[in-house]
């Protein structure tokens, strides 16, 4: 029921819980980007980054292209979940390898 019952833990409390206890990868989406390709919570992504430095944080929800992969990248999330830009035709796997390529 992820998307259908609000929850009083917030995210942050739910990551640093998790790293507690020795997680380390986490896929956080935005469920009200998802779809939508109205771009991602860039603002999201990067504070999270800021506050979870060794934390694997996965982006999903919103990315609508390249351009939007890239400002992740920018942010420190290199695992971005493209799927329906992807679908659309919005990237190729193409310009997916060739931006990876050159992030590393």
């Amino acid at each position: 029921n992820g998307w259908l019952e609000k929850t009083e833990v917030t995210l942050e409390e739910l990551i640093k819980e998790m790293e507690a206890i020795g997680a380390k990868y986490f896929i956080v989406t935005d469920t009200s980007k998802d779809g939508t390709l109205a771009g991602p919570n860039i603002d999201l992504y990067r504070n999270l980054k800021k506050e979870f430095p060794n934390a694997v944080i996965t982006a999903s929800g919103g990315i609508s292209g390249l351009a939007d992969v890239k400002k992740l990248l920018f942010c420190g999330i290199c695992e971005i979940i493209v799927g329906k830009a992807l679908a659309a035709g919005r990237v190729t796997l193409e310009e997916l390898s060739e931006v990876n390529r050159h992030a590393r």
